[in-house]
């Protein structure tokens, strides 16, 4: 074996600051941040569930959306927390592992997700008078039945690419989890392999589904210019107005940090980008969907009120 590789196989995490001062307040920050973001979408899960008046194909996604924010900020941000405040700034190999494993796996079903979810809104304003009969149930759990398959053959995938490398020298990983980017920088290895499924498969999961909701919003854009009424207009747009809005933050930040050659990383850079997509965007994604969505805020006021409580 290589006298560089290291007898410890734990990689060593850095804090997203040094600074003690700036520690506490990042840990006070994340620790609201990340409250907000388990109760706020646990909310939603909750609301789309026991309220009959969300018991639609929008509102069945939408709460797999939230359910997905759950888990894939709890992959990451409980061990964030950890290291702005112990000292011991580690993760085992395994627990690498299962981070990464799990992390990929969340994001490519939400990328997968959030296509779909841009088809439902694309049948229900261009194929109003089809919509029902296209998007029922059944169809509603084999489409989001697909959307965390492919997330979890993905994720797979790049674990078992990406551990299959040596790690050399001292295992540090400039970010605050185990990613793919800051892993491959610590290989010894050749890891243009890496690179080529990396980008190869992003196509599939990242840029494919992308596309298609940017095909699937020129279509609906083109519907609502057709349509004669400004409170059609206005009402129609209202549907899609919050997925839009996710769909920006989301991939905007994801695709930047995936799809594109491991040469023009910048491991700091990125890291910002990383806590964007996967930090403030969970976050925001209940009170877009609420602030933009009348359907969910008279949901959310009718369970507050104890009214029309309704077990689906």
């Amino acid at each position: 074996m290589n006298e560089n590789f290291t007898v410890s196989t734990d990689f060593l995490i850095l804090a997203l600051s040094d600074l003690p001062d700036l520690k506490v307040f990042l840990f006070c920050i994340l620790l609201v941040i990340y409250v907000l973001t388990f109760t706020g979408n646990l909310a939603m899960v909750v609301v789309s569930q026991i309220d009959k008046g969300l018991h639609r194909p929008m509102y069945f996604f939408l709460g797999n959306l939230a359910f997905l924010d759950i888990c894939y900020t709890s992959t990451t941000m409980p061990k964030m927390l950890q290291i702005l405040i112990v000292k011991k700034k580690t993760i085992s190999f395994i627990g690498c592992i299962t981070q990464l494993y799990f992390f990929l796996a969340f994001v490519g079903t939400e990328c997968v997700l959030l296509a779909i979810m841009s088809y439902d809104r694309f049948l229900a304003i261009c194929n109003p008078l089809r919509y029902k009969v296209i998007m029922n149930h059944k169809v509603c759990v084999n489409l989001a039945s697909a959307s965390w398959l492919s997330g979890l053959v993905n994720s797979i995938v790049h674990t078992v690419s990406t551990f299959s490398l040596h790690f050399c020298g001292i295992r540090k990983i400039n970010y605050f989890f185990c990613d793919i980017p800051p892993l491959l920088s610590l290989s010894c290895d050749n890891t243009s392999t890496n690179e080529v499924l990396l980008l190869s498969i992003g196509v599939f999961i990242g840029w494919i589904p992308f596309l298609s909701i940017i095909v699937s919003y020129i279509l609906i854009i083109v519907t609502i210019i057709k349509i004669r009424s400004n409170e059609g207009r206005q009402k129609a747009f209202s549907t899609c107005a919050s997925h839009l809005t996710v769909v920006i933050l989301y991939y905007g930040s994801a695709i930047s940090n995936y799809v594109r050659p491991i040469s023009t990383y910048s491991l700091g850079k990125d890291k910002m980008i990383s806590v964007l997509y996967s930090v403030v965007t969970p976050m925001l994604n209940p009170i877009i969907y609420t602030l933009k969505n009348h359907d969910f805020k008279n949901a959310i006021t009718r369970q507050l009120t104890y009214k029309d409580l309704y077990w689906w």
